[in-house]
């Protein structure tokens, strides 16, 4: 039976792709636009919209399992759709924050739409269901490329936030077994890396990584927000900058690591090290 991919072409999905294909599994890659679509070779393409679910029924004939993109307002009506197509399992990522570890978590502006996602597909979706926790992503890091190729500077609104950021490759690891073993339906994991690494310390890590050196400057929270606003909900702005102006101030506040992705996958998650050793030509 085929396995759908939707958000093939993002920084986890490409990765669940080709983990798939690795393990020989028939797979089927849902886009917009699929005469764009750049997807590993063995992978079939298929034009569908998650937010259009009339669109989808073809995507989904013969699938037997789907790995689904957090299109927030669109899952209620995809899980409903998949259901009536015979899709038999779904997994589901949001995000951390939407486990509620601490009070700031759920008082964020994400966490009333992650739970309600959550229960959309929980409540009206295939018969079987996993959702995924993410951490922040480390490729959140590549936020800061331009300005370290540019000057070799990472310019930070709280350079000592931490986070136990998780490699994408981690979660995707994560996301392929949850879709080809059992024992994880109705299971809700929270994934992290392997430790809290504070942003100043990401900074130094790719500089270690590429041999280039590379300064942090710490800049007005407001003048991060009016950049950061032109391409992330302004809700979604709002939630980091909280998360790091609390976790700088105190790191007991962050989120605590969990070793969801060794339980999951059988080998520990990889270290921001790594992650920076991955992707040192994004920032040469």
């Amino acid at each position: 039976m085929t396995i759908l991919v939707t958000g093939a072409t993002g920084k986890t999905g490409r990765h669940v792709v080709r983990q798939l294909l690795a393990e020989g599994e028939e797979v089927r890659v849902l886009t917009r636009s699929p005469e764009k679509a750049e997807v590993p070779s063995g992978a079939s393409v298929v034009r569908g919209d998650l937010s259009e679910p009339e669109s989808l029924y073809p995507a989904l004939d013969g699938v037997s399992s789907v790995f689904l993109f957090p299109v927030l307002d669109a899952i209620p009506a995809f899980a409903a759709t998949a259901k009536r197509a015979g899709v038999r399992k779904v997994v589901l990522f949001t995000g951390a924050w939407a486990a509620g570890h601490t009070a700031r978590d759920r008082a964020s502006w994400v966490y009333p739409r992650y739970r309600a996602a959550e229960a959309a597909l929980a409540e009206n979706g295939p018969e079987q269901w996993t959702v995924l926790r993410p951490a922040p992503f480390a490729t959140n890091a590549l936020w800061w490329a331009p300005g370290a190729r540019a000057d070799a500077v990472v310019r930070l609104p709280h350079p000592d936030a931490v986070c136990p950021v998780v490699h994408e490759a981690d979660l995707a690891a994560a996301a392929v077994a949850a879709l080809l073993t059992d024992g994880h339906h109705g299971r809700r994991y929270t994934v992290t890396g392997p430790a809290p690494v504070s942003q100043a310390e990401q900074v130094a890590a790719i500089a270690e990584a590429t041999g280039r050196p590379l300064r942090v400057a710490r800049i007005d929270p407001e003048v991060w927000r009016s950049e950061a606003e032109r391409f992330l909900r302004p809700g979604i702005v709002a939630d980091l900058l909280n998360e790091w102006s609390q976790t700088e101030a105190d790191p007991a506040t962050a989120l605590p690591v969990t070793p969801a992705v060794e339980d999951l996958t059988g080998r520990p998650a990889r270290a921001f090290a790594r992650w920076a050793a991955d992707h040192a030509g994004d920032f040469s």
